[in-house]
């Protein structure tokens, strides 16, 4: 009940053991930021695997909505609205 107004975020393979094994985790509504926030009080350290000690997403972590780069829309200001999914996808892109 309620699940339709959570935002959705996938958990890629690597950072499910930060997660107890989730797949999918669900947060509230708000900005990107503040789905790191919710994941980070949930599951302690993950923030410093998506964040770089600024607080900015690494260069080396993809986050899409729905499909869609950040990096394209608002960066870590976008919104998350009820129903929208999370994507998050660690790019270790050789050299």
């Amino acid at each position: 009940m309620g699940h339709e107004n959570m935002i959705r975020i996938s958990i890629p393979p690597t950072l499910r053991r930060f997660c107890g094994g989730e797949e999918w985790v669900e947060v509230r509504p708000g900005t990107v930021s503040d789905a790191i926030g919710q994941l980070q009080a949930r599951f302690n350290g993950i923030r410093d695997r998506l964040c770089d000690e600024r607080g900015q997403i690494r260069g080396s972590v993809l986050v899409f909505v729905n499909d869609e780069d950040i990096r394209f829309l608002n960066q870590q200001a976008t919104q998350l609205k009820p129903g929208d999914q999370v994507s998050i996808i660690p790019a270790f892109a050789g050299g």
